[in-house]
């Protein structure tokens, strides 16, 4: 494909989300940056236990050029321990209040699919959710983020964390998860949410030959006009693929990410910012 047709193509609408009343421009990729709050996420590298780890390490991703900062309190590996809402919002809220009152022009995500703590994390600062469950497990939530009017990330899965291994099922995967989305995405629009970010779900009721399919074919996701986020980082379609541990797959997932920047991803939710943000930067050095 030419440059100029890729450019079109892939750009072709451009736009911005209104994160609580800041615009932030979707006209070249994001880099949202993960600050896990959970002793069990599964890259180790990733884990922070207290409040003044979160803000140090915030610290260095904004330094790296983190566009988004995406505060999480709920591990949602294959088959993560639950935790009650009380304990999630025990983890997140100080995090997030930290955060604001840290870096007040930073723009914050809460990764959380629980109606209540989507909404105190955007009292306290917070701009986006993201909800990993694209509303499935919290039947509250579409109309709690109508209510709110911030950007909603609306990602695939099947199931629950616990149970999401047994439903990675298709027959087509790319068409039934562009089904599932594209349902969700006109109850929200119903609701008037202005703000919709496809995640696809790379790794939650998939399995390693699902998620290349949906990498492959991630430009198909774009018919619905909606931004799309790839969540890629050192995931197990990298390391297994390669025979290596989570630690190792750094340059594996800038791989993957740059061939979802090539499919049309809007935004890369990553564990390690500064090495994303060069990798955009010299892609849209070379398409924009």
């Amino acid at each position: 494909m030419p440059i100029l047709e890729a450019k079109d193509t892939l750009f072709r609408k451009k736009s911005t989300l209104n994160c609580r009343g800041k615009l932030l421009s979707l006209e070249a990729p994001l880099v949202m940056g993960i600050l896990n709050l959970t002793p069990d996420s599964f890259y180790a590298g990733s884990r922070l236990s207290s409040v003044q780890q979160a803000v140090e390490q915030a610290a260095a991703m904004l330094t790296d050029g983190a566009d988004i900062l995406d505060v999480g309190g709920y591990s949602s590996r294959p088959g993560a321990m639950d935790i009650s809402t009380g304990e999630e919002l025990d983890r997140v809220l100080p995090v997030v209040e930290a955060l604001h009152a840290a870096f007040p022009e930073a723009t914050l995500s809460v990764d959380t699919f629980r109606a209540a703590v989507a909404e105190a994390a955007v009292s306290a600062g917070a701009a986006i959710v993201n909800d990993i469950s694209g509303g499935r497990l919290d039947a509250a939530m579409f109309d709690t983020v109508a209510k709110l009017q911030v950007p909603y990330v609306l990602m695939h899965m099947r199931g629950t964390p616990q149970t999401m291994t047994s439903l990675a099922n298709y027959n087509d995967v790319v068409v039934e998860v562009l089904d599932e989305l594209q349902g969700k995405a006109a109850a929200l629009q119903q609701r008037g949410v202005k703000d919709i970010i496809l995640d696809p779900g790379f790794g939650f009721a998939k399995t390693v030959a699902h998620n290349f399919e949906l990498l492959s074919r991630l430009d198909e996701l774009r018919i619905l006009d909606l931004p799309v986020l790839a969540g890629l980082s050192r995931k197990s379609m990298v390391y297994k693929t390669l025979g290596l541990t989570q630690a190792e797959a750094l340059p594996g997932t800038i791989a993957l990410n740059t061939i979802a920047l090539m499919k049309g991803a809007a935004i890369l939710r990553v564990h390690d910012v500064k090495e994303t943000k060069q990798t955009v930067q010299l892609y849209t050095k070379t398409i924009l």
